[in-house]
Parts: structure tokens; C-alpha cells; sequence
């Protein structure tokens, strides 16, 4: 099961002995190899523990997604999209808007919580305030 396989590797580089730059320059390439061999019955697993994993763990994960229009992606993006967490936020949309396309784009435009935090913060003078309205320009 690539589940499994997919946990530890996350688990294992999560920890506070890998360095930022072992993720990205290493454990994220295989992460995503894991993730293309999933199963349906991987998807179902990761979605049925995704509330229950670390921050750092969730983080990661949402780094590992670029399958536009992959609705199992979107669909778990939109599960931790009410994060308290600026930072896994801003992860989130960020990847929402490199996954939607045509025909997923309805998943967020009628989510009307998402919908409305990400109005509120369009204005914002930041980055994230940047994200935000190039996502919003891509939804209409």
C-alpha cells in the first residue's frame, strides 16, 4: 500500500532532523513519485487521516500537489483550507490555484466560506493578498 509508504516518508521528513532544503531538493520528488502510484483506496486513506496528521506533515503534502484537475487533490486542499495557520493557508490557495481549471473551478467558487475569507483578504497589500486575487481572477 502506497499509503504507507507515503506516511513515513512525510513522517520521516517532518522531523526536526531533516533541513528545509533536503525537502525540497530531495524528499519532495519522492514524495510525489509515492503519490502517483496511489490507489483509490490510498486516496480514501489519505483523506480519512489528513485531520489527524502534524502541521508540518499537512504542509508537505500540499507542497507535493500539482495535478491540475485532479479532484482528489482539490478536494483534500479544500479540507484544510480552515486552517489557523497563516502559513498552511496560504499553501493551500496557492496550490488551489495552480489545480483548478474549468471544470473543477465550480468546487471552490461554491464554497461560500472559502469564498468569503478570501474576499475579505483580496485587499491585503502582501503577497498572499496577491495570491488571492490571482486565484479569484482565475475563478471568474
Amino acid at each position: 500500500m502506497k499509503y504507507e509508504e507515503f506516511d513515513k516518508l512525510i513522517m520521516e521528513m517532518s522531523g526536526d532532523n531533516v533541513s528545509d532544503d533536503y525537502w525540497y531538493d530531495v524528499g519532495v520528488n519522492e514524495a510525489m513519485s509515492i503519490l502517483e502510484d496511489f490507489s483509490e483506496n490510498d486516496w480514501d486513506l489519505l483523506k480519512k487521516n489528513i485531520m489527524d496528521k502534524p502541521l508540518n506533515w499537512k504542509k508537505r503534502l500540499v507542497y507535493c500537489f500539482e495535478e491540475e484537475g485532479d479532484i482528489r487533490e482539490i478536494n483534500i486542499i479544500l479540507s484544510l483550507v480552515e486552517t489557523k495557520d497563516k502559513e498552511l493557508f496560504e499553501m493551500c490557495i496557492d496550490s488551489l490555484r495552480l489545480l483548478i481549471n474549468e471544470n473543477n473551478k465550480d468546487l471552490i467558487v461554491n464554497n461560500n466560506e472559502l469564498m468569503k475569507k478570501m474576499r475579505k483578504m483580496e485587499s491585503m497589500d502582501n503577497i498572499l493578498g496577491r495570491i488571492i486575487r490571482e486565484f479569484l481572477n482565475k475563478l471568474q
